[in-house]
C-alpha cells in the first residue's frame, strides 16, 4: 500500500490530508462510494473514486463499480461569444434559433433584431422550469438572499438565422469565460461577479458554513453558486490573477479580491495580526484564507475600493483635490471658492 497523501470531496468539502489506508477505511464504512471525487499527487484533477483503479477494487466486495457515462452533449444551450474591448469589456454572445442565455437585470447592451427578451422568477435553469410554483418562489426567494434582483431575464433567437446579445461590464476589469464542463460543473463566485450564462446553468447561492467567514469575510454568509455544464460569464476589477493551488497549499489574500473558487478549495478568515498593523496597516482586520487543492481568481480592483476611493475624494464628502499642480490646491478653501465649488 502506498504512502501516498489522498484528498476526498464530500458536500462540496475538502477531508484530507489522509493515508491510502485511511480512504480505504472510509470506502469500507460508506463514507465514500464510487462517485466520491479523490485526489493526489500526479492527477490534473479530482476523479472519481471508481476510476482509480487500486480503490474501485474496494468497492462492492472487490467489484470494479464503474462510475456511470457522461450525458451525450452538454444540457445547457451550446452559445459561442466573443469578448471585445481591453479595459472596459463586454460580452457578445451568438445564439442558434431557440438558443437562450440568461443574464442580469440591466446587463444588457445591445440586441439583434431576432431576439426576444423574457423576464422570468429565479435563474430560468431548466430544472426551475419543470418545477412548481412554490420551488420557483424559493428560488426567487435565493436569488434575493444575494442581494441581487428576483428576476433574471432570458434572450432567445426567434428569429432565423443566427443573432447576437451583447452584455456589458459594469465597471473597469476583465470579463471571465467559465467553462462549468471542465470545472467540474461547479463554481463559487462572490454575488455581484455573475454576469451571465447559457439557459441551463443553475445560479443558486452558498452558505458559508463557517460564523468567521460570515461575520468576516466580506462576502458574508452567501456567495452564489454557478452549476451545470454551460458557459458562464463573470467580471472583475481590473487585472485577473488565476491562482492553481495545490493540495494543502494556503493563500492569504484581502476579502475584496476573490472572484471565484473551486469548492474544492477551503475558505477561511485570519486575522491579520497585532493591533497596530489591525488599525493602521490600512489593510482592514481579516484576510481570506484559501487552501488548495483548487483553482481561485483574483481581482485587483474590487468595485468596493474604487468606491471608497471615489467617496473619500469627493467635495461633497470633504474630500479634496490632489495633485493637480495649482497654488489654489495647496491653500485649502480659496481654490474652491474661486471656482464657485
Amino acid at each position: 500500500m502506498s504512502d501516498q497523501q489522498w484528498y476526498m470531496a464530500k458536500h462540496g468539502h475538502q477531508i484530507g490530508p489522509m493515508s491510502e489506508a485511511e480512504l480505504i477505511g472510509n470506502i469500507q464504512n460508506g463514507s465514500a462510494e464510487a462517485k466520491t471525487l479523490v485526489f493526489t499527487s500526479g492527477m490534473t484533477n479530482w476523479t472519481p473514486l471508481g476510476k482509480v483503479p487500486q480503490l474501485a477494487a474496494r468497492l462492492s466486495g472487490g467489484q470494479d463499480v464503474p462510475t456511470p457515462p457522461m450525458p451525450p452533449g452538454r444540457t445547457a444551450h451550446e452559445i459561442d461569444f466573443a469578448v471585445e474591448g481591453t479595459e472596459m469589456q463586454y460580452v457578445e454572445v451568438e445564439l442558434d434559433p431557440g438558443e437562450s442565455a440568461v443574464a442580469e437585470a440591466g446587463a444588457m447592451m445591445y440586441m439583434t433584431q431576432g431576439i426576444s427578451m423574457e423576464t422570468v422568477f429565479g435563474d430560468a435553469s431548466h430544472q426551475q422550469e419543470q418545477s412548481g410554483l412554490m420551488d420557483k418562489l424559493l428560488g426567487a426567494g435565493k436569488r434575493l438572499l444575494t442581494g441581487e434582483s428576483l428576476f433574471m431575464t432570458v434572450f432567445t433567437n426567434s428569429g432565423s438565422g443566427k443573432q447576437q446579445v451583447a452584455f456589458a461590464a459594469p465597471y473597469a476589469g476583465k470579463i471571465l469565460s467559465m467553462d462549468l464542463s471542465e470545472l467540474g460543473g461547479e463554481l463559487i463566485c462572490q454575488k455581484d461577479s455573475f454576469l451571465c450564462a447559457a439557459k441551463g446553468v443553475s445560479i443558486g447561492i452558498a452558505f458559508q458554513k463557517k460564523i468567521g467567514v460570515g461575520l468576516f469575510g466580506g462576502e458574508g454568509f452567501i456567495m452564489q453558486r454557478l452549476q451545470g455544464d454551460g458557459l458562464s460569464f463573470l467580471h472583475a476589477g481590473g487585472t485577473v490573477h488565476l491562482v492553481h493551488l495545490k493540495p494543502g497549499e494556503t493563500l492569504r489574500v484581502d476579502t475584496g479580491c476573490l472572484v471565484a473558487l473551486q469548492p474544492s478549495v477551503d475558505y477561511d478568515i485570519q486575522f491579520v495580526g497585532g493591533i497596530k498593523t489591525a488599525l493602521f496597516g490600512g489593510e482592514g482586520l481579516f484576510f481570506a484564507q484559501l487552501r488548495g487543492p483548487g483553482r481561485v481568481w483574483l481581482q485587483s480592483l474590487p468595485l468596493s475600493r474604487l468606491a471608497d476611493r471615489i467617496y473619500k475624494a469627493a467635495p461633497q464628502t470633504g474630500g479634496r483635490r490632489q495633485g493637480e499642480g495649482s497654488i489654489l490646491d495647496n491653500i485649502g478653501g480659496l481654490g474652491n471658492l474661486i471656482d464657485g465649488k
